[in-house]
C-alpha cells in the first residue's frame, strides 16, 4: 500500500504534567476573569509599553497556560501598571490583578 498518498505522522500532542498547571490554577484561583481572555489583542493595542518594548497582554495569558515562567518574565519587564489594558478589555479581564499575581508568584 506505499504511495497511496498518506503518511503516518508521529503525534503531535503536547504531554504536561500536573505540576505544569501551578501557576495557571493560582491566577485563576485569584483573579477568576482570567478564564474569560479571548486573546482579541486590544490589550496589547492600547498598551503604552507594548509601543515601545515587548509586551503583549494576550501572549501573557497564553504563556501562563502552557507554564513558560521565562517568556512571562520577558513580558512583565516592559509594563508600566498603568491599567490601559483593564479599561480597554471587551470581556472585562482584570489584567492589572493578573500582573500583580503575577509578580508574586513566578
Amino acid at each position: 500500500m506505499s504511495g497511496f498518498g498518506f503518511n503516518i505522522s508521529k503525534s503531535s500532542t503536547i504531554e504536561y504534567k500536573p505540576e505544569d498547571f501551578q501557576l495557571a490554577n493560582i491566577i485563576e484561583e485569584n483573579e477568576p476573569t482570567s478564564r474569560l481572555c479571548i486573546s482579541c489583542g486590544s490589550c496589547s493595542a492600547t498598551c503604552t509599553g507594548s509601543e515601545f518594548a515587548k509586551l503583549r497582554m494576550h501572549y501573557i495569558h497564553l504563556y501562563v497556560k502552557r507554564n513558560l515562567t521565562d517568556k512571562i518574565r520577558e513580558e512583565l519587564q516592559n509594563c508600566m501598571f498603568c491599567g490601559k489594558c483593564q479599561l480597554v478589555c471587551p470581556r472585562g479581564v482584570n489584567n492589572r490583578n493578573i500582573i500583580r499575581l503575577l509578580w508574586e508568584n513566578i
